[in-house]
């Protein structure tokens, strides 16, 4: 399996969380559901991330040097953790489920990004082989993490 592959099959998982989250938050009753609603996603949008910069990122950093992007794609990643952990400082359920859902939007955009830019880019610039075997990291990885 491609990275590629890999990670857009994620993505399709996250842009479901993102519309379940979409959907419900509106409905929550307490500040703590909404805080435990950004908290697991806080926590999967990281590893997520994580990955992304330390498999896709960095074979590609030269084509986002050329594009001007460096350093766009790794903020935004931050971003996306910083927007999430605001609702953990939240104090009124309103002003939390807002900040969720302004999170959700934030990274459903930076999503559809890669999905226009960056994963056709490596498709473009890297190997076949190279993309079968950053897969297999990605792969090995989620099998460590699922010990």
């Amino acid at each position: 399996m491609k990275i590629t592959e890999a990670l857009r099959a994620e993505h399709l998982v996250f842009h479901s969380m993102f519309d379940q989250i979409e959907g419900k938050a509106p409905a929550l009753k307490t500040l703590a559901e909404v805080k435990v609603v950004a908290a697991l996603m806080e926590t999967m949008l990281k590893a997520h991330s994580d990955t992304e910069d330390e498999l896709f990122l960095g074979p590609l950093e030269h084509c986002f040097e050329q594009l001007g992007q460096r350093d766009s794609f790794l903020e935004e990643h931050q971003e996306m953790n910083e927007s999430l952990q605001l609702v953990r400082n939240a104090t009124r359920i309103k002003h939390a489920q807002a900040l969720l859902l302004a999170a959700v939007a934030h990274s459903r955009r930076h999503f559809n990004r890669e999905e226009r830019i960056v994963f056709p880019m490596a498709e473009r610039v890297l190997k076949s082989a190279t993309l079968s075997e950053l897969g297999q990291h990605w792969m090995d990885q989620r099998t460590r993490a699922a010990r």
